[in-house]
């Protein structure tokens, strides 16, 4: 087996064999099909990030992809997605990552053959070499061939899913005390507005997930080993409960959404009725004052040397019943 590796480009973040005792040798994009030529149980894995015009063509050459499976790789923006092409499987997962105190999402597509793994990342996404070293630590596990090193892709993508998840919970936790606060405030209702949004896209990664799992463990057609089967019935496991979460967690925001606004609703009511009382109350002696300010002769205690005083004390009267009134019903 070729152990040379010239440089390669930058995109070409790794590309491997692993025989059939699970032992890495490095080798150049030139040798791989040397490599698969022979059938002594080894497999290769190469790992690219965004990589250049015609670099996908090159390993198309060496590992007879489809056309359509590599202009996909080639330009990103798919749909999550899982497509046979012959012996060689296509799959598009949606990846997940905290940037600038955002989540950024990316993709990775990966290339399955019965002898080989290509994984293709775009956007935000972290690194598969923890992956790699965690499985060359353990190279009985690499004997069992691309199928494990898939299994170990997809569940690093799916545990990376989790943080982000329980930030969205820690976030939400603190808009809560924000939402029913004293003081309305209106960068809440953004913030609640902004989080319902990275929830949604978050779903949109991981919803579709679990229908790939599933496809992977149950049509005998993807050649998954009975052996690897169960865990990738784990990744699905925990995808189904990131699912569940950010379900439950939408629910909550648009909850506290419309609590947030019913609140403020019932504030400003609440105004209202304080602006109404005292409405109320000027609207009294403004309406005793401009009857006594007609120029009638002829009007009750007029002329009475008493008549000012008492138009005072009906004034005073009539305010203060009114005003007892109006706290009792509670609109002051």
């Amino acid at each position: 087996m070729d152990t040379a590796a010239p440089a390669m480009p930058a995109c070409v973040v790794n590309c491997a064999a692993y025989d059939r005792n699970g032992k890495r040798h490095d080798v150049s994009l030139d040798a791989i099909s040397d490599v698969l030529a022979v059938d002594d149980g080894s497999f290769v894995w190469v790992g690219l990030y965004e990589p250049v015009e015609g670099l996908l063509d090159k390993l198309q050459e060496e590992f007879g992809l489809h056309d359509l499976a590599v202009e996909d790789a080639q330009h990103a923006h798919q749909r999550p997605k899982l497509e046979a092409f012959g012996n060689t499987l296509f799959v598009a997962v949606h990846t997940a990552q905290h940037v600038d105190g955002h989540v950024r999402f990316g993709e990775t597509h990966m290339f399955v053959g019965p002898r080989f793994l290509v994984t293709v990342r775009h956007g935000a996404s972290l690194t598969f070499a923890p992956v790699r070293e965690r499985l060359e630590r353990d190279p009985e596990s690499l004997a069992h061939g691309p199928s494990v090193a898939l299994h170990a892709v997809l569940d690093f993508i799916v545990d990376n899913y989790q943080p982000i998840v329980g930030d969205f919970e820690d976030e939400l936790d603190a808009l809560e005390q924000d939402v029913f606060a004293e003081t309305y405030r209106r960068d809440t209702i953004a913030r609640l507005y902004q989080l319902r949004k990275e929830l949604t896209r978050m779903r949109l990664a991981v919803a579709p997930m679990q229908d790939i799992l599933s496809q992977l463990i149950r049509a005998p057609a993807f050649g998954i080993p009975d052996e690897v089967k169960p865990y990738f019935r784990d990744v699905l496991d925990h995808v189904a409960r990131v699912g569940d979460t950010i379900d439950t967690l939408r629910e909550m925001v648009s909850a506290a959404m419309s609590v947030n606004l019913s609140l403020v609703t019932v504030a400003q009511g609440e105004v209202v009725k304080r602006l109404a009382g005292w409405a109320a109350l000027l609207a009294a002696p403004t309406l005793i004052a401009s009857w006594y300010g007609m120029n009638f002769k002829h009007m009750p205690e007029l002329q009475g040397p008493y008549s000012y005083w008492i138009l005072i004390g009906v004034v005073l009267l009539v305010c203060t019943g009114l005003y007892r009134y109006l706290r009792k019903v509670g609109w002051l």
